[in-house]
């Protein structure tokens, strides 16, 4: 069934209905209106009996999407670290889509691996990490993880004269994974699909400030000399935004022979700013780094990228070759290095937006978002019934709204916070969500996108204002 002549007119409409959504963005309430019943009354049609007109098609899902769209990408978003989309990585990433390159291969999309290779390098040289490192472009900092901790697996496996990739886990000497107990949950969902169990994550009671500190990891490596193992380190906790001290940690995992590898999922992207790179100061020297492009790189969602010093652990975990590939002797096979046989473009997209800023643009809209984030934080500070849990280091920042009533307890603390919260939401001039930090419940404030400003700011915390 040929359909080529529906093309110029229905990407014409296509056009129309994304420009009109993103002149609305602005001005439009950032959280979704419409109801859950709403939704499924309009979207959960009968399956159609019979082709439908293309133009009809995307005309009534337009309309019948409309109230359930998060506005995340817009400036007033500061729920959880989710980035907005640079003007050029959008259009590339429709050109992605319109290419529809399987990008598994040189063989079958060869500008799609060159791509992917100027990726790696460019990506390696913004954030500061060893050039000779391997590296994935997978689809975010989930899977960028089970990459990293899979090439894991396979070196501390083999240290012990176990080749995993052949003989499984069954009967396998025990791997222990050393983590600070602020860890991010993808972690856990990570050991779990690579068949390691939630037991083998040892959490470690970190400092105040929620790092790990060198004193507490030693002792833990010591409790299990034989164990091979994995030390997890933070560039970005999730609440605060604070960063392990690497060139503490790392000397001591070296000590036991244990493999470091980095949740950076956002703020990694320090090392991409010359104000704020300190904190990442010697994470050049793990073993693996996870972070994603969509987040602070403001690329369109799918977009997550791993990085693993030891390269031939990289390729042992992931390589695999069949006689019906066309594998390539001089260009990188993707399949060779990410968990997906076939897979979209997703380089473009990265390389659109890399491309279109270059170091210096990386490095100030890295810079704007934390700014944006301690005048939020500091400004709703001063307002009367606002307690400032914690002020951002880079783009994550904590508030609370006690309950002013004589005698209230820290339950009736937690609840004033999250009625708070939920009124800045339903206001739609703000989105913010409610998270757990040292046993309090307190309002999360996250800034990763591109679209931010000042204003922006201003109207969030008159939003707060209003709703206290």
């Amino acid at each position: 069934m040929k359909s080529e002549s529906a093309y110029p007119q229905l990407l014409r409409q296509t056009l129309d209905h994304a420009l009109a959504y993103l002149e609305a963005l602005p001005e439009a309430p950032v959280a979704a209106t419409a109801s859950l019943e709403e939704l499924r009354a309009r979207l959960g049609k009968p399956l159609p009996a019979g082709p439908v007109d293309p133009l009809a098609v995307v005309d009534r899902l337009v309309r019948d999407v409309a109230g359930g769209l998060t506005h995340s990408s817009g400036g007033r978003f500061f729920s959880w670290v989710i980035g907005g989309k640079l003007p050029a990585s959008l259009a590339a990433d429709w050109l992605t889509s319109t290419w529809d390159q399987n990008a598994g291969m040189f063989a079958v999309a060869p500008a799609a691996a060159v791509v992917e290779e100027v990726c790696g390098r460019w990506l390696l040289d913004l954030l500061h990490l060893p050039s000779s490192a391997s590296f994935a472009l997978v689809t975010g900092c989930q899977m960028a993880h089970v990459t990293c901790l899979a090439a894991a697996r396979n070196a501390v496996l083999a240290a012990k004269g176990w080749d995993v990739e052949q003989r499984g886990l069954i009967g396998a000497p025990p791997i222990r994974v050393l983590s600070g107990d602020q860890r991010h949950g993808t972690i856990e969902r990570a050991v779990r699909l690579l068949g390691l169990g939630r037991d083998c994550v040892i959490d470690i009671a970190t400092d105040n400030n929620g790092q790990l500190r060198a004193g507490p990891l030693r002792a833990a490596l010591a409790s299990a000399p034989a164990a091979a193992h994995i030390v997890l380190l933070q560039a970005g906790d999730l609440n605060t935004g604070s960063f392990d001290p690497y060139d503490e940690i790392i000397p001591v995992a070296r000590e036991f022979d244990a493999w470091v590898h980095v949740d950076g999922a956002f703020g990694l992207w320090a090392a991409a700013s010359p104000e704020y790179r300190h904190f990442t100061k010697g994470v050049e020297n793990a073993d693996s780094w996870a972070t994603d492009g969509h987040k602070w790189l403001n690329v369109p969602y799918d977009s997550g990228f791993a990085f693993v010093a030891n390269r031939a652990a990289h390729y042992r975990s992931m390589a695999h070759h069949a006689a019906y590939l066309d594998h390539s002797a001089v260009a990188r096979d993707q399949v060779d290095w990410n968990p997906e046989y076939s897979r979209r473009g997703r380089g473009f997209a990265t390389y659109a937006a890399i491309a279109s800023l270059g170091r210096q643009g990386i490095a100030q809209m890295v810079a704007e978002c934390c700014q944006h984030a301690h005048a939020l934080v500091t400004g709703a500070g001063k307002l009367p019934g606002v307690e400032v849990l914690h002020v951002p280091h880079i783009n994550q920042g904590l508030l609370r709204f006690p309950d002013p009533s004589p005698g209230a307890s820290e339950e009736d603390h937690d609840r004033r916070t999250e009625a708070v919260t939920a009124r800045i939401v339903a206001s739609g001039e703000a989105h913010f969500a409610c998270t757990t930090w040292r046993g309090r419940r307190c309002m999360r404030v996250s800034v990763c996108s591109c679209a931010t400003d000042a204003a922006d700011i201003v109207r969030a915390i008159a939003a707060i204002s209003n709703a206290l």
